[in-house]
């Protein structure tokens, strides 16, 4: 009967927590219909790349006229560009690091030398230091470069699956992403700095493969050949992993990162240049490490850049301590699909109500967190009572206290004597990086109570919240990290207090719990593995990592989706998932375009109604149709809009007659950078096109131009296949068309093998020959004519055709 009671009792606490749940406000709830409409419709201020290459006329001609010292050229400056991919990353996370543990220095010294005269003139200095940090950092971002705000990681996952978002990859927010990542992490925000350093990267890598910026007048012809999205792509991706190799001198973790996270395309070329990239980043901060080692770095100590070195720790475990690390794995879920829904909703909020009311609010508003934070950090350790230091003879290694103004455990703040220690203002006067090498720390046992570690908890685990989606740089993977160590190692004092026969290490269980918040909020396993193993080069510990990493995106899931992904739907990014929904199955491709206008154009179209198309709709690419002798339509193939902007804003192309134009020497009139679309994302417009009448009673050849082999699908293909092959092709339009009613070959593997295609080009070259030569007359006394194919006759060759 009891038992009946309590499982009754059991099964309404789950039914009363889903109730709760469904009622918080979920990615559907908070969007508007404004919203909604704009996300699918393609995105707000977000436009589709052109993955796929364009092979029109103009394009194959451009390519004829390149030599093989050209493709040599190609070839090594994209291994070059990798290089300086990595090294301009590199530098970059050396200047923020120094920044950010400088300023924090100078801001703790400060603090530490003031409050032993008095302990509110040293808040006033602690709040005002921050304040100023953090609004030079808002600043930046309002006045400056308003696509720095945030991490930006959904945004460059959005452009690495085919959505380019206006402004995401200009020099001016390169700028404002570093220098606003200094302000806003040296001001003590619960933010981190490991996301925009992905940004970053990626910036870093657009910005080479663009030739620099011409605005800002840091431009080179020589880095002009990466004028495709397809190659831009590549090298956003070098720099993707770049970052994250930057921000955690994890190299294969940030290759992993960009394989798992980002990138929606993937070859094995493209792995080697990545790596690459990944290992010229560690190496480079490994030299500035070691020369910041001399002391010529000022504050910057064993902060900075993260390695939280836990090796001298816990190095074995129990079966017995698998269910409390299962326990770390579930709470790591439940409270990072709590964060992922509570940030969704206050950034809802700002984005429709308060933000709408201009940069001030935003200031305000950021330097009200600002205040607040300081409040907390500085006021909730006076309210807590100093503990003793550790016996000096039982634990020689131990400072305790710490000297004023540097790093490492056991402050003394507000203490009766020299000899406690505030284990609260541990955690809260020290950078982020430093506070989580303190609860990584091991055999250091019973330095938190677990009343401070709960306080801690709560208060910075809403601070991240409320903090995430103002108009800051902004990165989540320390903040993660903060909270997961914080109740990890809570879990670890209990452990520690009822297994007390077992070598059972505080230290280990606040890695596991970092692991655990960001696997239940980020989604993220095999690369989220390997960087918290490389950031604590600690080996032994992978299989409890890989544990908690499991069942902490397990209970994640149930929930709503990752962090990312949710950002992204929010900022009107449509983001294709990796695998279709189920319904696409029990729809065809017909079904998803019913609705749909087809908007063509003929080959030779007057100019005049080229400018009415593209004033009357936003379409970015239109069919070019022809007639067959039966008078049937047919598709001759893709014109894009930038193109036809491009056309008709130059004018050398037109002609007074409808008929068709000579296709040769359009490489002569157009150079095939003129096609490409900048990388602000604004490009031409219909307003940049001013002509005259005549001009617009001409006409327009479009065949060199167009795209004569675009995709096209029958109309009842399943739509799950038309998704797979638009996400795995980084496509942008695809042709629904009538089932065709004639075959007219049938390709195998085998067809595209490379020994058969080489066989039947050969034996094409032979037989044009044939036509071209005379016959020859063989040496002998018959002096009898051969056809020059005896001359060239091969087992291979013969053996090849007769598979075939």
């Amino acid at each position: 009967m009891t038992g009946i009671m309590l499982s009754n009792h059991f099964q309404n606490g789950i039914e009363t927590a889903k109730l709760v749940w469904s009622r918080l406000p979920s990615s559907d709830d908070v969007e508007t219909e404004e919203e909604l409409e704009r996300r699918v419709n393609g995105g707000g201020g977000a436009e589709s790349l052109d993955y796929e290459v364009i092979e029109n006329y103009a394009y194959r001609e451009a390519q004829a006229k390149r030599s093989k010292l050209f493709n040599w050229y190609y070839a090594m400056l994209k291994w070059l560009i990798a290089l300086l991919i990595g090294v301009g990353t590199a530098v970059a996370a050396v200047f923020i690091n120094l920044a950010v543990e400088n300023f924090s220095g100078w801001k703790y010294a400060v603090t530490f030398s003031i409050i032993q005269h008095s302990y509110f003139l040293g808040f006033v200095v602690y709040a005002i230091f921050n304040l100023a940090l953090v609004l030079t950092s808002v600043f930046i971002v309002t006045q400056f470069a308003p696509a720095a705000a945030g991490s930006g990681i959904p945004e460059i996952k959005g452009y690495l699956n085919g959505v380019d978002t206006h402004g995401i990859l200009l020099f001016r927010t390169l700028i404002g992403k570093v220098f606003g990542s200094i302000g806003s992490v040296g001001g003590g925000l619960a933010l981190g700095k490991e996301g925009p350093l992905v940004h970053t990267g990626a910036c870093i890598a657009s910005l080479l493969g663009q030739g620099g910026s011409t605005k800002y007048h840091f431009s080179s012809s020589w880095l002009r050949p990466f004028e495709s999205d397809r190659e831009r792509r590549d090298l956003v991706t070098c720099g993707c992993a770049a970052g994250v190799a930057a921000a955690f001198r994890a190299p294969v973790g940030g290759v992993l990162f960009a394989l798992e996270e980002v990138t929606s395309w993937w070859r094995s070329q493209l792995m080697w240049r990545v790596f690459f990239t990944s290992a010229i980043v560690a190496v480079v901060v490994r030299t500035a490490m070691a020369w910041c080692k001399s002391g010529k770095c000022g504050h910057f100590g064993s902060g900075g850049f993260i390695i939280w070195d836990i090796s001298g720790g816990q190095e074995d475990y129990s079966f017995k301590e698998l269910l409390p690390m299962a326990i770390i794995g579930i709470i790591g879920g439940l409270l990072g699909a709590l964060f992922n829904q509570l940030t969704l909703y206050i950034t809802s909020w700002r984005r429709n109500y308060l933000h709408k009311k201009g940069n001030r609010v935003k200031i305000i508003e950021v330097l009200l967190i600002s205040l607040m934070t300081s409040v907390i950090s500085f006021g909730l350790p006076l309210l807590r009572k100093c503990s003793p230091c550790p016996n000096s003879d039982a634990n020689p290694d131990i400072d305790c206290p710490r000297p004023p103004g540097t790093d490492g455990n056991f402050v003394n703040f507000f203490c009766s004597t020299d000899k406690e220690y505030n284990d609260l203002a541990t955690i809260f006067f020290n950078t982020q990086d430093d506070a989580i090498r303190n609860l990584f720390s091991a055999k250091t046992f019973h330095e938190y109570s677990a009343q401070s570690l709960l306080t801690f908890l709560v208060m910075f685990y809403s601070l991240a919240v409320v903090t995430f989606g103002t108009a800051v740089p902004a990165g989540q993977f320390v903040p993660g990290i903060m909270i997961g160590s914080t109740y990890g190692r809570l879990v670890g004092i209990f452990v520690v207090k009822y297994y007390m026969k077992l070598n059972v290490d505080e230290g280990t269980y606040a890695l596991l719990g970092a692991a655990s918040f960001l696997g239940g909020s980020m989604r993220m396993t095999v690369s989220l593995c390997v960087i918290m193993v490389e950031i604590t080069n600690n080996l032994k510990l992978l299989p409890l990592i890989m544990l908690v990493l499991l069942i902490s995106k397990a209970v994640g899931d149930f929930f709503n989706e990752g962090l990312y992904e949710e950002q992204a739907r929010l900022r009107g990014i449509p983001l294709l998932e990796s695998r279709p929904k189920q319904f696409m199955r029990n729809m065809i491709a017909q079904e998803a375009c019913k609705n749909q206008q087809v908007i063509s154009f003929p080959r030779i179209v007057k100019v005049s109604e080229i400018l009415y198309v593209l004033r009357s709709n936003k379409h970015n690419g239109f069919p070019v149709v022809g007639h067959g002798r039966n008078g049937e339509e047919l598709v001759i193939g893709l014109m894009l809009r930038s193109h036809l902007l491009v056309l008709v804003h130059s004018k050398r192309d037109f002609q007074s007659s409808p008929f068709p134009c000579d296709p040769r020497g359009v490489t002569s009139r157009h150079i095939w950078s003129e096609f490409v679309k900048p990388i602000s994302s604004k490009g031409m417009t219909i307003d940049d096109i001013h002509l005259t009448e005549d001009e617009k009673e001409m006409y327009l050849d479009l065949a060199p131009f167009l795209n004569p082999c675009p995709y096209v699908v029958p109309e009842d293909m399943s739509l799950a296949k038309v998704y797979n092959l638009f996400r795995q092709l980084g496509l942008r339009h695809i042709f629904v068309v009538p089932r065709p009613s004639r075959v007219i070959g049938l390709i195998t593997r085998k067809d595209l093998l490379f020994e058969l295609l080489a066989a039947c080009i050969f034996r094409r070259m032979i037989i044009q020959l044939q036509w071209n030569f005379k016959p020859l007359v063989a040496p002998g006394p018959d002096r009898r004519s051969v056809g020059l194919q005896e001359h060239i006759d091969h087992p291979l060759l013969d053996s090849l055709l007769i598979q075939r």
